[in-house]
C-alpha cells in the first residue's frame, strides 16, 4: 500500500514522542490511533478513493493522521494553511470535492462541494489510482499557481529513512518544506514541535524546553532572531543545525549568525513546489556556496541560470502552462555563480533591477545595508525611471530614534563609499515595520 513503510516505522516507534503541540506530547502510537479514526471519518462522509480533498489545518496529531489516511485512500490532497484567505479560490482551481476543516485542531468539519473533476491531469491521476498533492504558490501578483504532484513519486525518497533529528515546524502545512519536514519525521521516527506563534521568543523557548536539534527557517526570520537577541535568553545548546531557504540569504546575516552560534551548522536548503526538496551541502557555515542534487535530480547551468530535471517533478500546473521544456528541464530563473562543484544563488532573474543596462541584485544591496549599524532590516527593489529605465529603491527598517533625515544622510554616505554608482539606492524610505508577511519572507515587487 502507499504508506506501509511509514506505518511500519511508526509502529516500531509507537512509544516514542512524535509531536509536541500546545504543550501536550503525543506518541507515534497516538497518531496511529488517530489514523484509524481518520479512516472512519473518510468512510462516514463517503470520501471515496480518488476524491480531491482540501484540508484546512496546521500541523497537529489529527492533521498528520488525516493526511496519511488520505494518502492511503488515493485521494488528491490540497493542504491549506489556516492563514490563507483565498480558500474558495484554491478549492475552485483544484476542483475540490470535499473540504475538511481542522481550524480548531479538535473538531472535524466536512463539507461536500459538488464539484465535478474535469481537468485532464486530475482525471489521469485518478484513473491511475495514485494519491496526489496540490501545492499553491505564495506569489503576491496574479493568481497563485497550483502545482499537481503524483504522491507516489513524491514520497519515494522517504522509503530510505533519513537521520533522526528533532525539529520545529517553522514551515507551514501547505509548503513543500513543511511536507518534507512531516514525511521525514514520520519515516525516521523524529520528534516535531509545533509553533503556537512564529516569533523569535516562542521558537527559542521551545528549542530550549524540548531540546530541539534542527531549526528550519527563512533568512528573514533568522534576522529577526538576531534583532530580538532571544538566543541570549534561552539555552539553545541542543541546537545542532539551522537550515535556511525560501529566499536569498544576505551574506552579512549569515556571517553574524555564524559568529554568534559557531557550534551550530548553518545549512542552505533548496527546493521548489514544482520539483520537491533537493539534497544540499553548504561549502561551510558562513558560505553561501552549496552543492545541490541528490538521487532523482539533475542540474545544468545555461547562461548562468540554473535548470533542474527531477523524477519528483510535478505533473504540471492546473491553471498555467507547463514550465518544462521538451526534455523535462525546469528553468528555476535563479542566476548563479559557479565555483568548482559549488554554486551561489545571486537572485531570481525576475527580481533583478536593470539600471541603465547594469544588473543589480537586490540581495547584494540588502546584505550591504544590513551590515550598517542601526539598520534592522532592508528591502531593495526597482522603480521606473525615465532615464535609466529603473532605479534602485531601499526601504530601511530602523528604531524610532533613527527615523530621521540624518540617518538617511549617513546611509547615502556609506553607499557612496562602498557601492558602485549604479548600485546605490536613488531613494531611501525609512520605516519602523519589518518586511515580512505570515510566511516570514520578503515579497519582491517592482523589479
Amino acid at each position: 500500500m502507499n504508506i506501509d513503510f511509514i506505518l511500519e516505522k511508526m509502529l516500531v516507534n509507537k512509544n516514542d514522542t512524535a509531536i509536541v503541540t500546545n504543550g501536550c506530547e503525543y506518541t507515534f502510537g497516538d497518531i496511529l490511533q488517530k489514523y484509524e479514526g481518520s479512516k472512519n471519518i473518510l468512510s462516514q462522509n463517503s470520501i471515496e478513493k480518488g476524491s480531491i480533498v482540501s484540508v484546512i489545518a496546521e500541523f497537529s496529531p489529527l492533521s498528520i493522521a488525516l493526511f496519511l489516511a488520505l494518502i492511503e485512500n488515493d485521494s488528491i490532497i490540497v493542504p491549506i494553511s489556516k492563514s490563507v484567505k483565498s480558500v474558495n479560490d484554491y478549492n475552485r482551481v483544484a476542483e475540490v470535492g470535499f473540504v475538511i476543516d481542522l481550524s480548531d485542531d479538535v473538531n472535524v468539519k466536512v463539507a461536500e462541494t459538488g464539484a465535478i473533476v474535469k481537468h485532464p491531469m486530475l482525471c489521469s491521476l485518478i484513473e491511475k489510482q495514485h494519491p496526489g498533492l496540490i501545492l499553491f504558490s505564495s506569489g503576491t501578483t496574479g493568481e497563485p499557481k497550483a502545482a499537481l504532484h503524483d504522491m507516489v513519486q513524491l514520497i519515494e525518497k522517504f522509503k530510505k529513512p533519513g537521520k533522526k533529528i528533532s525539529t520545529v515546524t517553522f514551515l507551514l502545512f501547505d509548503h513543500i518544506g513543511g511536507f518534507n519536514t512531516m514525511m521525514h519525521s514520520l519515516s525516521s521516527g523524529s520528534l516535531i514541535v509545533t509553533l503556537k506563534e512564529r516569533s523569535p521568543e516562542e521558537v527559542c523557548r521551545l528549542i530550549a524546553q524540548y531540546h530541539v536539534e534542527l531549526l528550519p527557517a527563512s533568512p528573514t526570520f533568522i534576522n529577526m532572531i538576531l534583532l530580538s537577541r532571544a538566543y541570549e535568553r534561552f539555552d539553545l545548546s541542543s541546537l545542532k543545525m539551522i537550515s535556511y531557504g525560501t529566499e536569498p540569504m544576505p551574506e552579512s546575516t549569515l556571517k553574524t549568525m555564524h559568529k554568534i552560534m559557531p557550534n551550530v551548522k548553518l545549512k542552505q536548503t533548496y527546493g521548489l513546489s514544482e520539483l520537491g526538496i533537493m539534497s544540499t551541502k553548504s561549502e561551510s557555515s558562513d558560505s553561501l556556496y552549496m552543492k545541490i542534487g541528490g538521487d532523482g535530480f539533475e542540474t545544468k547551468i545555461v547562461d548562468d541560470i540554473l535548470y533542474i530535471r527531477a523524477k519528483s517533478a510535478m505533473l504540471g500546473y492546473l491553471n498555467a502552462p507547463s514550465p518544462f521544456d521538451e526534455e523535462g528541464w525546469f528553468n528555476t530563473k535563479d542566476k548563479v555563480e559557479v565555483k568548482g562543484e559549488y554554486l551561489k544563488i545571486l537572485g531570481r532573474t525576475t527580481d533583478l533591477i536593470n539600471v541603465g543596462g547594469e544588473k543589480v541584485y537586490p540581495n547584494e544591496i540588502e546584505s550591504f545595508l544590513l551590515s550598517i549599524d542601526g539598520v534592522k532590516d532592508a528591502f531593495v527593489y526597482g522603480e521606473d525611471n525615465p532615464i535609466t529605465g529603473k532605479m534602485v529603491v531601499a526601504e530601511i527598517c530602523v528604531d524610532h530614534e533613527n527615523n530621521n533625515r540624518d540617518f538617511i544622510k549617513m546611509l547615502r554616505k556609506c553607499s557612496m563609499e562602498h557601492l558602485e554608482a549604479f548600485k546605490r539606492p536613488a531613494s531611501y524610505r525609512l520605516t519602523e515595520e519589518m518586511f515580512c508577511g505570515n510566511r516570514f519572507k520578503k515579497n519582491r515587487r517592482g523589479a
